[in-house]
């Protein structure tokens, strides 16, 4: 084994080290996974707020035995690619051993453990990101056709990941207008642009056929989430992803658009400058823009390297490969659920000093939202198993929660054979069978509602199982109700609630 495939092969092991150990084993899935993970079991070409690509390594999870640690390792895995494929991007520009490990070094020490702890869209998403440039830059360097045909697979995965990548898109065209206009006469160029289509069409049909739920999304996004974000919230919010090797990507942007050396890639910076404005111009979220950053990182790693290459300077050269470590590992604690729940109750870490306990409602809590999203799911999936267990052995049981989370935890976390929970959130309201006549209801409600004497009129008996009591749970309060015998037609109700919930999704 080479000393380049060796050290690779450490920071690989570094990287897979840092992701479990960022993870403290008190806390559960975080609730938008459990989402993902049900669309294994209702596979379509899209859904109401992602893409299809998502639950294709959903149906993979379930084939390997639906673990923790299989939910977990997807993310992991995709960040360890990214960490590949900009080790070998920096190689291909001329960076020596030093700027890749730099390089690498700035990507493990970064907002990417974070990413990539959770089995969301966005690590795969980064990823995409990446690729597009490194594929683009290799076309660059070689002017093989092959990449541009690459490129286009890169860029419709990652559509079929996120439809955020589309802003990098946007972002490109103009940048290569500005600075690599005779790309713009390849005709190969084109012929990977009808690729991108073709592979990304059955989403585009798919969309066609339900009444473009992206729109929708983004309108629901925009009124409850984005609302509460700002301009100068996001252009900060990019500061702090790499803070530790802010010295570097800076440098990276810098001299693309400065350097002569870099004139061949000068597209790349205009591309970024371009990207961030129309982020910033919708107020989007700071995360979203991520994937720009591996790449100037790569370039910057360069820049240093060749700034240090001899003399007195050269000397220099482990101190730089320290300082982001020195910079990021005593804040590890506060940016992870690193520290026990427990812990977290007693003796918190001052997540105030950071804006880090500022959910999207703009309100401050005790911990990170994030964090409060991975507590309270193995005690609901008990307390509805319970439920269950006390049914009648006759007559269909329905399990209808508030949302996605609830439904997706307990069908992932409960010990009952064949147990499935739906809600009339998210893609669950287009999962409901209401065919086979309903008997009996199990109802998980949030802690501000309440059971009416309306619902517990139409059963024989009505009983409080119990309620979420983990002191940090974003669902502490939320309560599972019995409802047993119906005494009127519930599927009729039911159908009418379901029509009337997707009318939110229809006409746009």
């Amino acid at each position: 084994m080479n000393k380049s495939l060796l050290l690779l092969s450490l920071f690989i092991l570094a990287k897979c080290l840092l992701q479990f150990w960022a993870v403290h084993p008190g806390f559960e899935l975080h609730r938008d996974e459990f989402l993902h993970l049900d669309q294994a079991d209702h596979l379509a070409w899209g859904y109401l707020s992602v893409p299809p690509f998502t639950s294709w390594v959903s149906v993979i999870i379930r084939a390997l035995g639906n673990s923790e640690f299989l939910v977990r390792f997807f993310p992991a895995f995709f960040g360890v690619l990214t960490l590949i494929v900009v080790w070998d991007l920096v190689k291909r520009l001329g960076g020596g051993l030093f700027a890749r490990s730099l390089a690498t070094i700035c990507l493990l020490c970064s907002a990417l453990i974070r990413l990539n702890i959770l089995y969301q869209p966005n690590s795969f998403d980064i990823l995409a990101w990446t690729l597009v440039f490194y594929t683009l830059i290799r076309f660059v360097q070689s002017q093989e056709k092959k990449w541009l045909y690459f490129l286009a697979l890169s860029f419709a995965l990652g559509i079929l990941n996120k439809y955020s990548i589309g802003f990098l898109a946007l972002g490109l065209l103009p940048a290569l207008l500005i600075s690599k206009r005779e790309l713009l006469r390849e005709k190969h160029l084109y012929g990977a642009a009808a690729l991108a289509f073709i592979l990304i069409l059955p989403n585009l049909i798919w969309q066609t056929q339900n009444d473009i739920p992206f729109l929708t999304h983004m309108r629901l996004l925009s009124k409850y989430q984005l609302v509460n974000n700002s301009r100068a919230g996001f252009l900060s919010e990019q500061a702090l992803f790499f803070y530790p090797s802010l010295w570097v990507w800076v440098l990276g942007l810098l001299s693309l658009l400065f350097s002569s050396k870099n004139r061949a890639y000068r597209w790349i910076a205009w591309t970024v400058i371009f990207t961030l404005a129309l982020f910033t111009f919708f107020q989007a979220k700071g995360y979203y823009a991520i994937g720009l950053y591996p790449v100037l990182i790569g370039i910057g790693a360069i820049q240093w390297e060749s700034w240090m290459k001899s003399g007195w300077k050269k000397q220099f050269r482990p101190a730089l490969l320290v300082l982001p470590p020195v910079l990021f590992f005593p804040a590890f604690g506060l940016i992870h659920p690193f520290h026990a729940p427990e812990k977290l109750l007693t003796d918190p870490p001052a997540y105030s000093k950071l804006g880090l306990n500022r959910w999207e409602d703009g309100k401050e809590y005790p911990i990170p939202q994030d964090f409060a999203d991975m507590l309270g799911w193995r005690e609901l999936a008990s307390l509805v198993d319970s439920a269950y267990q006390q049914m009648p052995k006759e007559g269909r049981i329905l399990i209808i929660c508030d949302n996605y989370g609830q439904a997706g935890a307990i069908n992932f976390y409960s010990k009952t054979q064949g147990l499935q929970a739906l809600t009339m959130n998210a893609d669950y309201l287009f999962w409901f069978d209401l065919e086979d006549k309903v008997e009996h209801l199990i109802l998980v409600w949030e802690k501000d509602e309440l059971i009416t004497d309306r619902e517990t009129g139409f059963f024989e008996e009505y009983q409080e199982i119990g309620k979420i009591t983990h002191p940090l749970a974003r669902e502490k309060g939320t309560t599972v109700h019995f409802l047993r015998g119906a005494k009127v037609d519930i599927n009729d109700i039911l159908k009418e609630e379901v029509s009337e919930e997707k009318k939110v999704w229809k006409g746009n």
